[in-house]
């Protein structure tokens, strides 16, 4: 095998973070890799084009790897055109402090394929070069196609804020920090888990996934790290953890927050340091793998009242992606509906069934504490008992508590359906003006007062989707 070959275009020369990449290329040599570095003034970064075809022709690099400085992070649109113009398979690594995380989507956005934050440590940056330079940047298009179909064909909807957090998917499948996926129970955290995995260089690696409030705590380090045999008693045999288990792929922990403290330390330790103990070892051991963590509760208050380490809340944090409940996506129900209705009709050979009218009503005023999931399984239950093509009202069984609505008067209904496309409407024009609210103001004409008082009535985050203006 060729050894690996990396261009370090260094734009902070005042930083520390070229000298401490240096420092571990440089004494990762004996490993087969060549590293060139190339300080750039500031200056240069709008004639980039011209600067580097030399060194890049004479070179010939499998990765580049770009060191930032946070202020230059506006200019840096040229320089990936320029480099992805010129170097469509080459992998770009990007070395920077990120402040924030969309200044991670703005680089992945731009072409980067994966970023390291400091502190730089080899078992950080050599494992992404060993799978950078095995691998070409772009696949053949049926597998690239295959790969985004599996990934994101379960995840159904047009809520603007519902897609703000789908399309970040393709972006960060392709890096391998640490993502803490964020919603309430059944929402499709695991499912989003899962595209993010089948999309990443990882795709043909396990993933693992792990529900963490459904094994008992004093299981729960043993599951995640194994055991040596003799460990404790019963212990006749020695057992893998589900780390190892999930070697070059990914572990999915949903409910971070029941971990209890004991292995939430070692979790940490993993993490930063990708090492772990088994129980009753007296060795370290080593995995390659990727973090997905979910929650359905606020893991931010959890980390101030002592439930989550906060450390580990920050290290797990770095890529955050909220889902929002199905109640909030009340024009997605019809579409979500027959989703599962074409699933579950193949299922149990029922063809051309289809929703009343009166049926879909129903699923339209439920307000769906369960979420997505519980939706699927009214869904399958409605299929499994229909005996016609069309699906009554009758057929959709849910508890009686939940459809009050029916009882409400035509004039109650529709003001919450006005309200619920009102919200709708007024987060998709925040979502294609990017949060600019003169614009969106414009574009549903009405006057910029009366748009920011509708903003304000609905309690609409308008940073949010600034924050995702890339």
């Amino acid at each position: 095998m060729n050894p690996a070959k990396i261009l370090v275009l260094d734009f902070d020369s005042e930083g520390d973070l070229s000298n401490a990449l240096r420092n571990i290329l440089a004494s990762s040599i004996h490993l087969g890799l060549q590293f060139r570095h190339e300080s750039v003034e500031v200056d240069d970064l709008s004639c980039c084009k011209w600067d580097f075809a030399k060194i890049i022709s004479a070179f010939h690099p499998d990765i580049i790897a770009l060191v930032l400085s946070p202020n230059l992070l506006r200019q840096t649109a040229v320089l990936f055109h320029s480099l992805r113009k010129k170097l469509l398979e080459t992998r770009i690594l990007v070395v920077m402090k990120a402040e924030r995380p969309e200044e991670i989507f703005e680089l992945l956005k731009l072409g980067a394929d994966d970023f390291i934050t400091p502190p730089l440590r080899e078992i950080d940056i050599l494992p992404r070069i060993w799978r950078f330079s095995g691998k070409s940047r772009h696949e053949d298009t049926l597998t690239s196609q295959l790969k985004r179909k599996i990934g994101l064909q379960q995840l159904v909807g047009q809520n603007p804020v519902f897609l703000m957090a789908i399309e970040k998917i393709p972006l960060v499948a392709k890096c391998d920090a640490s993502i803490l996926i964020s919603g309430e129970t059944g929402t499709g955290k695991e499912l989003c888990a899962r595209a993010i995995h089948y999309l990443s260089p990882r795709a043909d690696k396990p993933i693992i996934p792990v529900n963490c409030g459904a094994i008992p705590l004093d299981l729960l380090e043993n599951e995640l790290f194994g055991h040596e045999k003799g460990a404790f008693t019963g212990a006749t045999t020695s057992q893998l953890g589900l780390i190892q288990e999930a070697e070059g792929g990914t572990l999915f922990l949903d409910e971070i927050d029941c971990l209890p403290l004991l292995a939430q330390v070692k979790l940490l330790r993993f993490l930063q340091d990708k090492e772990y103990r088994p129980l009753g070892s007296t060795k370290m051991r080593r995995a390659d793998v990727r973090i997905i963590a979910a929650a359905n509760t606020n893991l931010e208050e959890a980390a101030r009242n002592g439930r989550l380490r906060q450390d580990l809340y920050y290290r797990l944090n770095v890529i955050p992606l909220t889902l929002p409940p199905l109640r909030e996506r009340g024009e997605d129900i019809p579409l979500l509906a027959r989703h599962f209705l074409a699933k579950y009709a193949a299922e149990f050979g029922k063809s051309s069934i289809d929703f009343s009218s009166d049926a879909m009503q129903v699923l339209l005023l439920y307000e769906w504490p369960g979420n997505v999931r519980e939706l699927e399984h009214v869904v399958e239950r409605a299929v499994v008992l229909s005996t016609d093509l069309v699906i009554p009202a009758s057929d959709v069984v849910l508890p009686p508590l939940k459809t009050t609505a029916l009882q409400e008067s035509f004039q109650e209904v529709k003001a919450k359906a006005i309200v619920q496309f009102e919200r709708s409407y007024i987060q998709g024009l925040l979502q294609a003006y990017q949060g600019n609210i003169t614009r969106a103001a414009q574009a549903a004409q009405k006057n910029r007062r009366a748009f920011w008082q509708l903003i304000r009535k609905y309690e609409i985050d308008v940073r949010r989707f600034k924050a995702t203006a890339l």
